[in-house]
């Protein structure tokens, strides 16, 4: 398994600096058609950064040069100027609650990325997170580059530094806690990815379009051991993207995930009993520890293929 691994990592480990944007803008103008490109940032109360990312997305890669067709923002239910940054910006502002409304919305970050294949039209659909800081542009050319270029690829994660604060490596907490073990012990070819949970990756609609999403932050994770199963490891690819920063979450939320993504890998390892969809956490209050107890997430989407709306969209 160890050798598996390191051939893939020599056959399927890219920077972004080696495919120029010269050689991806020529590789699009041989089938336009078949190339077209959505970017997709889910959001949530991201009015700080959502701005930024957007310009520079817009400048770089639908100005200067056309490797972007499409840039939407789904919005899903900020309370802040969220969607008015992003559109002021120049993205096409869709609301979560707007798209498929027979199906009521559920809170968290993998429903909105089911729900965006509904209002994107591109082949290659390109997810950036909101919150990043510092944005580059080889976020996005970076992922897609792989999928314009070799037709044997359909799914490219970000590898990147994650520094925790001022300290370097220390970002990614619930990657190296959880995610990482888990992937070693039970998915051992997918050892190879440095940011299986990092929100920036690009995949032909043709494969999102048959997995399934789990609603919450197990979305990564789901999606990734899923192509797996789906398409093998030679069709998975990761590129580096150089140093990403972006707003990190407390203790707290970091257990919440951590509970999400156990729930996710363990839903995959067996259709037996479950564990417990709760997690109980503490804060310490006047009289002493108080104990909160919150859901995990635990539903998915199906395949978005078996969406008779979006059947219908294809039809037409």
């Amino acid at each position: 398994m160890l050798e598996e691994v390191e051939r893939w990592l020599t056959r399927r480990s890219w920077s972004a600096a080696d495919r120029p944007i010269e050689r991806l803008t020529a590789a699009r103008a041989k089938d336009p058609n078949r190339s077209r490109v959505s970017v997709v940032l889910p959001a949530l109360n991201e009015e700080a950064t959502v701005g930024e990312i957007v310009t520079v997305i817009r400048r770089e890669l639908m100005e200067k040069v056309r490797l972007v067709d499409e840039l939407v923002v789904i919005d899903s239910g900020s309370t802040d100027a969220t969607a008015e940054v992003a559109r002021r910006a120049g993205a096409r502002v869709v609301h979560r609650d707007s798209v498929l409304p027979r199906i009521p919305a559920l809170p968290g970050k993998g429903e909105v990325l089911w729900r965006s294949l509904l209002v994107t039209t591109g082949e290659i659909v390109c997810f950036v997170d909101a919150d990043l800081k510092d944005f580059s542009a080889d976020f996005v050319s970076g992922i897609v580059g792989p999928l314009l270029t070799d037709p044997q690829v359909q799914f490219v994660k970000a590898m990147y530094d994650r520094p925790l604060g001022d300290t370097a490596g220390q970002g990614g907490r619930v990657t190296e806690l959880v995610a990482r073990p888990l992937l070693n012990l039970h998915w051992p070819r997918l050892a190879g990815f440095v940011q299986p949970l990092g929100g920036e990756y690009a995949v032909r609609r043709s494969l999102l379009e048959r997995l399934p999403f789990p609603v919450g932050y197990g979305v990564e994770l789901g999606l990734l051991v899923d192509a797996l199963h789906t398409v093998g490891l030679d069709a998975l690819a990761q590129v580096d993207v150089g140093v990403r920063r972006h707003r990190h979450q407390d203790g707290q939320a970091l257990g919440r995930m951590a509970a999400t993504i156990y729930r996710t890998a363990q839903l995959r390892l067996s259709r037996g009993p479950l564990v417990r969809p709760e997690i109980t956490q503490f804060e310490r209050g006047p009289d002493g520890f108080v104990p909160h107890t919150h859901a995990v997430d635990t539903e998915e989407r199906p395949p978005m293929r078996d969406i008779a709306e979006y059947a219908a969209r294809d039809a037409a």
